[in-house]
């Protein structure tokens, strides 16, 4: 039925009746225009109880909504209990037992002199103010039940009766076409704020951003769109399981590089390409990390493009929280579905510029061995031609010594060859020789061979997890130096030897160059990133002068415990 014929229907029954009733059409008509007078759907159920509190002169008003699935009530809106009784009544009701269970499965209009004598009634919880009278009336929404209006404690002791009933369902009526309006400005609003995260991936990615930024963006996005306590991003590892890449959220997290193993059935049905939603992550049998355990519903969404699962996008809320509807469920959904586009894309990005090094490095080798090597030696020869035809000794020693020289010199040229031929597999895992692998990498773009510095038995204390993120924010401050800073030197110093301010012992990883230093108002997202990788560590990263002349230039610290 159109909501305007079944708001005028609902009007025209109540001519014939009492004068008493006649007279309080113009408090109707003013509720009804209040209850319409706005767009966003919560104020609109606090303005209809309010309403339907003061029409039917009750003490308490409330609107339970009903659950998607019409088992509970996923919403519970009230009006008359001030904020400090609330907290001490605690949980809202969720609708699964009780008179208001029962209103659920039948909704139609319910008047009662004393709620408690009811069969139906459960009782009140703790703190809950005494109520004894009440009035349910159902609110449909084109056609669909929505929730339940209650009222109690109508004042002066009376009971509600059929006036009041007939006007609260006119009002009711009214409050469905109100709570319609609203449901659509709503979800054209919720709409709109994904499609501007999914323009904001995209943008990070076209900016120029690395993978590892673009992976922040993704689970920053994620989590305020899906007004979430947290955004989480997941990449399978080489064991069949997926380990945490990315982390948003308002706390410091130590879930970075955690891995979830292959052995659960989640992470089963997401590298199949399924969806996993949850209602309690805290209770679910399926989560085998604690991670979860302070978590209430959860959305899983698997990161696909073209049948490949690239990844997944872990959206928590809150233990106690709202669960997912179905339209935020299909949002997040394309909304992973963009952000497997912005992998894939990173994932380009990253395989052509790690070809780029690969292809310098085979030339530089090329260009050692061809060209290099055979002048040292030519010259070499040429010394010792010079060194038989001197009859002075002091010149044939001095010959001697640099021939000697010449000889090191081609040795350690064809080392740094066979070290620019290996692949990444070939080197081995020790952060000593992955910190030099990163520098001698960087000397391609950078046109110069930064100098480096050990401090501590970095290979024997430093452990897995830390030392992964060493490697990636010497790789970060290393793209940045290149990129920025415009420098002739670069020093890469890991020190062991830390006491970290919380009493730690840690490892610093200290990057500083004689550049121009960080211009005031650029951009700072590298650092971020490092200070972001840091925390999550239980560490901290900042920036300083650098080792120019004056302090020019920018030294980037980074440390986290072992």
């Amino acid at each position: 039925m159109d909501p305007v014929a079944a708001a005028t229907r609902a009007t025209r029954s109540l001519q014939g009746l009492s004068p008493e009733l006649t007279a309080r059409l113009p408090q109707l008509l003013e509720a009804m225009r209040s209850v319409g007078a706005g767009l966003e759907l919560h104020s609109t159920l606090d303005r209809i109880c309010e309403t339907a509190a003061e029409l039917a002169d009750a003490h308490y008003a409330a609107i339970g909504v009903v659950s998607e699935d019409g088992t509970g009530l996923s919403d519970f809106v009230y009006f008359g209990v001030d904020e400090e009784t609330a907290e001490r009544i605690g949980h809202l009701p969720d609708g699964h037992k009780g008179l208001l269970g029962a209103l659920i499965h039948q909704p139609e209009t319910l008047r009662l002199a004393d709620l408690s004598a009811d069969p139906r009634s459960c009782g009140f919880p703790a703190n809950h103010p005494p109520m004894r009278t009440f009035l349910g009336v159902p609110i449909r929404v084109q056609g669909e039940i929505f929730g339940n209006l209650y009222l109690t404690e109508k004042r002066g002791g009376a009971e509600f009766n059929e006036y009041d009933a007939h006007m609260v369902r006119v009002l009711a009526t009214e409050a469905g076409i109100a709570i319609g309006n609203a449901r659509l400005y709503e979800a054209a609003t919720q709409r709109e704020r994904w499609i501007d995260g999914s323009v904001a991936v995209t943008t990070a990615l076209l900016s120029g951003s690395d993978a590892e930024e673009a992976l922040s963006v993704v689970a920053e996005q994620a989590r305020h769109l899906a007004d979430s306590a947290a955004g989480i991003v997941l990449l399978p590892d080489d064991e069949g399981g997926m380990e945490i890449v990315a982390v948003s959220s308002e706390e410091p997290s130590g879930a970075l590089g955690v891995v979830i193993p292959a052995e659960s059935r989640i992470i089963a049905d997401l590298l199949a390409g399924e969806s996993v939603f949850l209602d309690d992550a805290a209770t679910d049998p399926r989560i085998l990390t604690d991670l979860a355990r302070g978590y209430g519903p959860v959305m899983m969404l698997p990161l696909q493009s073209d049948g490949r699962v690239l990844g997944t996008l872990v959206t928590p809320r809150a233990r106690g929280a709202r669960p997912f509807t179905e339209t935020e469920r299909t949002l997040a959904t394309q909304f992973a579905s963009q952000a497997a586009l912005a992998l894939m894309m990173a994932e380009a990005q990253r395989d052509r510029e790690r070809l780029a090094v690969y292809e310098d490095r085979d030339r530089i080798a090329r260009d050692l061995h061809d060209l290099v090597i055979q002048r040292l030696f030519a010259t070499g020869m040429m010394l010792e031609s010079a060194q038989r035809r001197s009859v002075v000794p002091e010149v044939q020693t001095g010959v001697g010594k640099a021939v000697d020289e010449l000889d090191v010199t081609i040795q350690e040229i064809r080392t740094a060859i066979f070290a620019l031929q290996q692949g990444p597999a070939e080197a081995p895992s020790g952060l000593r020789t992955r910190v030099l692998r990163e520098i001698n990498m960087a000397a391609v773009p950078l046109g110069f061979k930064p100098s480096h510095h050990f401090v501590g038995p970095v290979d024997t204390v430093v452990g897995e997890l830390t030392g992964k993120n060493l490697i990636a924010a010497l790789r970060e401050a290393l793209s940045n130096a290149f990129r920025h800073a415009g420098a002739d030197r670069i020093e890469v110093v890991v020190d062991s030897t830390v006491i970290l301010p919380d009493g730690q012992q840690g490892v610093r990883l200290t990057v500083s160059d004689d550049g121009v230093g960080i211009a005031e108002g650029g951009r700072r997202s590298g650092l971020k990133n490092l200070k972001r990788r840091a925390e999550s560590l239980g560490g901290d990263s900042w920036y300083g002068p650098g080792i120019g002349a004056d302090g020019g230039g920018t030294s980037v610290v980074w440390q986290a415990p072992y």
